[in-house]
């Protein structure tokens, strides 16, 4: 049973990007070598960087620069070494919006789950002892709008999944 964002989903926030979507698929054992693949097809169309948002967690920053140069793809980390709390503040100020999708639940309570994230919830996570940038896996989301996007993408929610310590929202697009 798949807990991943639905495709149609990722179709429809690429397309309001102006993006063309990727798609690969893969076990966990799997995932190094699916993911230096699609590096190499992307060098041989003529991509010569990747764009990772990696914030200051170490082996994140290994992993890239190994997988990267194995396919001669060019890392670039635009988010390396700043502040979490100030990239958090300048994402919202610059109007983005995202719902929390994914928490760890030995690190965060299920109730996060759907929130917006925006100031309040971060404040909420920083009281309840986490870093709220999410950073070390306490949580991930969805950005469903922005400045750089052309029109929002409406999600809805159907039910809340556990799995191994985690809960899961599961979205879809809204239907019209």
């Amino acid at each position: 049973r798949s807990h991943a964002l639905p495709k149609s989903l990722i179709e429809k926030q690429a397309k309001n990007l102006g993006l063309k979507p990727v798609f690969g698929s893969a076990s966990w054992n799997q995932y190094e070598t699916v993911f230096i693949s699609a590096l190499k097809a992307f060098k041989q169309s003529g991509i010569e960087v990747g764009v990772f948002g990696d914030i200051d967690v170490d082996p994140h920053l290994k992993w890239v620069q190994r997988v990267c140069g194995e396919a001669g793809i060019q890392p670039v980390l635009p988010l390396w070494k700043r502040e979490r709390r100030e990239l958090l503040d300048e994402f919202i100020s610059l109007g983005f919006t995202a719902r929390v999708i994914v928490v760890n639940g030995r690190k965060l309570e299920k109730r996060f789950l759907g929130k917006a994230l925006d100031s309040r919830s971060i404040s909420e996570m920083a009281a309840a002892g986490i870093d709220p940038s999410g950073e070390l896996g306490e949580y991930h989301s969805v950005v469903t709008n922005g400045p750089i996007f052309s029109s929002s993408v409406e999600i809805d929610s159907s039910e809340q999944v556990s799995h191994d310590g985690y809960w899961f929202l599961k979205t879809h697009l809204k239907s019209k």
